[in-house]
């Protein structure tokens, strides 16, 4: 199953931590965004492996855009 990874906030993708094909820990860093000069982390909820990522560095996302998808479970 595939899970969406949502920005939390309006900002740029600051660093990229995780590449596709990775296995993730639960709550594992994916990517950082910069927002009003604060560094928020974005993590996944599950373990799984990340199947999409849909944002670069220096990409400007919107509060809730999908930027990630994550296969958890079971194929």
């Amino acid at each position: 199953m595939l899970v969406d990874i949502i920005a939390e906030v309006t900002g740029t993708v600051w660093t990229v931590s995780a590449v596709v094909g990775q296995t993730l820990a639960s709550d594992e860093e994916v990517l950082v965004i910069e927002s009003m000069k604060m560094e928020i982390p974005i993590c996944t909820g599950e373990i799984g492996t990340l199947q999409e990522l849909l944002v670069v560095k220096g990409d400007v996302v919107q509060e809730g855009a999908v930027i990630a998808r994550l296969e958890v479970g079971g194929a």
